[in-house]
């Protein structure tokens, strides 16, 4: 083993390393049982740990691997008149908003997520839903600007989640059409960082300790899906993207 090697495995063993999977397991339930939740509490978290262009790489490596898991089933379940045109605007908008993760002041950027994150939370918790039409062009408008947060931030999630909660589709579905458009960016999202340069030896190194953790976790929350009442899990899942918005906001 080279020193370079030795002197990143010993960086890795710290206090934010043990931080960050904890965060993983909570994400994964989440994801598993609702179908997202992974970008919307890592984003936040990873950031105030590692900064964000050290933090967003390893989220987006690790959705892009997690989405396999979820996709088979979720693609007979889902929308596609709906979620392709939303996914296929994300794909085009997110290395637009990565040129923001690859210049933007990183400290600022970190603020941003925070505040997102607290803000979307909030409008979960009032309940707030779009309840309109679902037009073409409408579809392409919410699956550009998710596709813009996405290669900014690594959160796309939360202008879909409160557009696609709108319907009156049974949960079941809800909950595809989500896996469905996260898989469908979760590729292109990857790009942008690996040719700017800042998927390194320590974002892959970081990625491959977390990764099993949210391969165990992910599974174990889609057959909560089937057990746990939704009221417990809305109320575990506002209070843990309160918190971590208040932590990338104040760190």
């Amino acid at each position: 083993m080279t020193p370079e090697i030795e002197a990143i495995l010993a960086g890795l063993l710290t206090w934010r390393l043990a931080a960050a999977a904890l965060a993983v397991i909570v994400a994964g339930l989440m994801r598993g049982y609702a179908g997202f939740g992974t970008a919307i509490l890592l984003a936040p978290i990873f950031s105030a740990l590692w900064g964000p262009r050290a933090g967003v790489p390893i989220l987006l490596l690790m959705e892009m691997l997690v989405s396999v898991q979820l996709l088979p089933k979720s693609w007979r379940e889902a929308n596609h008149k709906v979620i392709l045109p939303i996914g296929a605007a994300a794909a085009v908008a997110t290395p637009i908003g990565a040129y923001i993760l690859l210049t933007a002041d990183g400290d600022l950027l970190r603020r941003v997520i925070g505040g997102l994150v607290l803000v979307f939370g909030f409008a979960l918790m009032s309940r707030w839903r779009y309840h309109g039409s679902r037009p073409l062009p409408l579809n392409l408008a919410i699956g550009t600007v998710s596709g813009l947060m996405k290669g900014a931030t690594g959160m796309s999630g939360p202008p879909v989640i409160l557009y696609l909660l709108a319907g009156r589709e049974a949960a079941r579905e809800h909950r595809a059409n989500l896996i469905l458009f996260f898989a469908t960016i979760a590729v292109v999202s990857v790009i942008p960082p690996l040719v700017g340069g800042i998927i390194d030896a320590t974002v892959l190194l970081r990625t491959a300790v977390l990764l099993p953790l949210m391969l165990v976790a992910v599974p174990i929350g889609a057959r909560l899906f089937h057990v746990v009442p939704e009221r417990w899990y809305r109320r575990f899942a506002f209070g843990m993207l309160i918190s971590a918005g208040c932590l990338a906001l104040l760190a």
